[in-house]
C-alpha cells in the first residue's frame, strides 16, 4: 500500500518543478546568442575591385577599415589616402549575402563621402592617414588617423557626421602616444592608430597601436614580436580610461631574405560589452602576405594606464590580454592581400553572423581591393548558461 502512495506522490513532484522548468525554458529561449566564444569560422566567398576602379570620380582604393551599419543594411569602409588622389573620404557599399556565397557581384558601392575638417573644409594633402573606422548609434562615425612623424602630424580619434561628412569632436590622446621632436618617444611613423571599435552599447571606444610605443619596446622583426597597446575610452566623460598590453605573434617568415618585414595589430572588432574581441594581425614578408584572426579577452589583464614606459618596468609581471587563434587565412585556398579591416556583418539565412575583412590596395596596380566574407559559430544559449554554473565545461 505505501508502495501505491509513493508511485501517486512521484507525478506531484514534478508538478512543483514545472513552474521553474517553464521559467527556465523562456529565459534560455529569450537569451540572444552571443558573439563570444566563436566555436567556429567559415569561408563562404570574395570579391576584388583592381585598382584603378573609380567611383564618382575617385579612385575607390586604401580600403583600411570597415564597420557595418545594422539598420540600414549598409557597410561603410574608409580609404587611407591622405588627400593626394582625391580628398579624404569613405565608401558606402552594399554587401549581399543572401545566399551565404560572397562573389564579385554581390559587391556594389552606393556612395562616396568626403571628410571635412572643423573648418568645414577637405582635408589637406597630407594631414591625414585615415585608418580605423567605427559606427555609433546617433548617425555618425569616429575615424582614427595615424598622423605622420617625419611631419610632425600628430594622430587623431574624430568624430565624424555620417551624412555631411564634418568633425563634430575630437578624443583627447594620452601624452605617452604624442611623438616627441627627438623621436625617443610615442607612437612609431605608420604604426599607430591603425584599429578602431566600439561597443554594442556605444560606452567604450578602442583603438590600439600596430607595434609598440617607442618606449615600450621594439616593432616587429622576423621571430621577434611587439608590445602594442590597446587604448580604452569612456564615451561618456569622452576621455582615456584603461590601457592593456597586447603582445603580438612572432612571426617566422618561410623566406627570410627579404629586408621588407612588416607585421603588427590591422585592427580590433568588439563583440560584447563585457571585453571581447577579434583581432586581426597582418605579417608582410616581401613574398606575400599572412593574416591571422584571433579571439581577444581582457579579462584578467592589468590596467597600464599609469605606465609611461614598459621598458621601465618589469614587463613580465605585466599581465597582457588573452588571446587565442581562431584563423590562420593562410589555409585559405585564396591568395592573400594586404587585409586591414574587419567587422561583423549581416546576419545570414541560418541565423548566424558574417565577419566581413578587406584589403587595402596601397593604389599599387600588382595589389587590388580584396573583400572576403566568413560564416562565424557561435556557442547556444543554453551551452552559454551552463557555463555560468560549470566554467570549466568542455567546449
Amino acid at each position: 500500500m505505501q508502495s501505491i502512495k509513493k508511485i501517486f506522490k512521484f507525478p506531484q513532484i514534478l508538478l512543483f518543478f514545472i513552474p521553474f522548468l517553464l521559467l527556465i525554458s523562456i529565459f534560455i529561449i529569450n537569451i540572444p546568442a552571443p558573439n563570444y566564444p566563436i566555436t567556429g569560422i567559415d569561408f563562404i566567398g570574395s570579391a576584388t575591385f583592381p585598382t584603378g576602379y573609380t567611383f564618382k570620380k575617385t579612385p575607390m582604393g586604401g580600403l583600411s577599415g570597415i564597420t557595418y551599419d545594422a539598420k540600414k543594411q549598409l557597410y561603410c569602409t574608409i580609404s587611407d589616402d591622405r588627400s593626394e588622389k582625391a580628398a579624404a573620404r569613405f565608401y558606402t557599399l552594399r554587401i549581399d549575402l543572401s545566399n551565404q556565397k560572397l562573389t564579385n557581384d554581390k559587391v556594389v558601392p552606393l556612395g562616396v563621402t568626403t571628410l571635412l575638417n572643423e573648418s568645414s573644409q577637405t582635408f589637406p594633402t597630407g594631414t591625414i592617414d585615415s585608418e580605423g573606422i567605427t559606427l555609433t548609434n546617433h548617425e555618425t562615425v569616429y575615424i582614427s588617423s595615424e598622423g605622420d612623424n617625419f611631419k610632425q602630424i600628430t594622430p587623431f580619434l574624430k568624430e565624424f557626421s555620417l551624412s555631411s561628412g564634418k568633425v563634430l569632436r575630437t578624443l583627447p590622446i594620452p601624452n605617452k602616444f604624442l611623438p616627441d621632436k627627438s623621436r625617443q618617444q610615442g607612437i612609431r611613423n605608420n604604426l599607430a592608430f591603425e584599429s578602431l571599435t566600439i561597443t554594442p552599447n556605444n560606452k567604450s571606444l578602442f583603438t590600439a597601436t600596430e607595434n609598440a610605443l617607442i618606449q615600450d619596446g621594439p616593432e616587429a622583426k622576423p621571430k621577434i614580436s611587439s608590445p602594442c597597446r590597446i587604448l580604452q575610452y569612456n564615451l561618456l566623460t569622452q576621455q582615456p580610461e584603461k590601457e592593456f598590453l597586447y603582445q603580438t605573434e612572432a612571426v617566422t617568415p618561410i623566406f627570410n631574405f627579404s629586408p621588407k618585414f612588416a607585421s603588427g595589430l590591422s585592427d580590433l572588432l568588439a563583440l560584447d560589452n563585457q571585453g571581447h574581441f577579434l583581432s586581426l594581425e597582418r605579417t608582410f614578408s616581401g613574398f606575400g602576405f599572412s593574416i591571422a584572426l584571433f579571439q581577444v579577452s581582457l579579462e584578467g589583464a592589468d590596467d597600464i594606464h599609469k605606465i609611461d614606459s614598459l621598458l621601465a618596468v618589469d614587463i613580465n609581471k605585466i599581465k597582457p590580454i588573452k588571446k587565442e587563434l581562431l584563423l590562420d587565412l593562410r589555409k585559405l585556398d585564396v591568395a592573400l592581400d594586404n587585409i586591414e579591416g574587419l567587422t561583423l556583418g549581416s546576419k545570414l539565412s541560418d541565423g548566424q553572423l558574417s565577419l566581413i575583412l578587406v584589403s587595402d590596395n596601397n593604389f599599387n596596380r600588382l595589389e587590388r581591393t580584396q573583400i572576403l566574407a566568413f560564416k562565424l559559430k557561435m556557442e547556444p544559449p543554453l551551452i552559454r548558461l551552463f557555463r555560468r554554473f560549470i566554467p570549466n565545461l568542455n567546449r
